[in-house]
């Protein structure tokens, strides 16, 4: 049996079947594209990072920018020295002719608008990587599920070579079943078919 028509007996829509033991007419349309991609033998996976960094506008790009920059300790370290010589300046620099004397008021209202823009920009970005992990979760699934089909499929490759292999040996012991049976019967007749030995003979050869 060749090797090559013993694999083409392995069906890779049956192999889908038997995994996901349902139709393939019946897979919602993400998992029915990862089948249709190993039947064709497809590559599945892809850069989900850079298709969305290049998918990104303009309000994305900077929302991601502010988020990294306002969660950094450069910033953290930046704006304690901007309060802190706010502060000394109206305090000790100004004195009494200071635009926002203790108890700052006016500190806290930049503070407070500060806050409320900046909030909403970091939920935009962070929504964003939500999005981005979630089409990452997704992609490693319909990874997962390819490589699970093309396990499968290889351990029915190698299950298709043992029973080939199995059939050959097989085979081959009947065959020497066979030659051994013949071998045994001309050694039989061979053996009937030789003259009886002559008494007188055998007299007149002894002492």
């Amino acid at each position: 049996m060749n090797p090559a028509s013993a694999f083409a007996r392995i069906d890779p829509r049956q192999t889908a079947r038997k995994l996901l033991q349902t139709e393939l007419e019946q897979l919602p349309a993400d998992e029915r594209e990862v089948i249709e991609r190993f039947i064709a033998r497809r590559s599945v996976s892809r850069n989900i990072v850079r298709e969305l960094d290049r998918s990104r506008s303009l309000g994305e790009r900077v929302a991601d920018r502010v988020a990294a920059i306002g969660g950094s300790w450069p910033f953290i370290i930046g704006f304690l020295v901007l309060l802190f010589a706010w502060m000394g300046f109206n305090t000790f620099v100004l004195a009494r002719e200071a635009f926002d004397p203790y108890p700052y008021i006016l500190l806290n209202l930049v503070l407070s608008c500060l806050a409320a823009i900046q909030a909403p920009i970091i939920m935009m970005s962070q929504n964003r990587q939500a999005a981005a992990d979630r089409l990452g979760a997704q992609h490693d699934y319909e990874v997962n599920v390819k490589s699970e089909l093309e396990i499968m499929q290889v351990h029915e490759k190698l299950n298709a070579l043992r029973e080939r292999d199995w059939a050959v040996l097989v085979e081959l012991q009947n065959r020497q079943i066979q030659m051994l049976q013949r071998l045994l019967e001309r050694q039989a007749g061979v053996g009937d078919g030789e003259p009886a030995s002559n008494p007188e003979s055998q007299d007149r050869e002894s002492p």
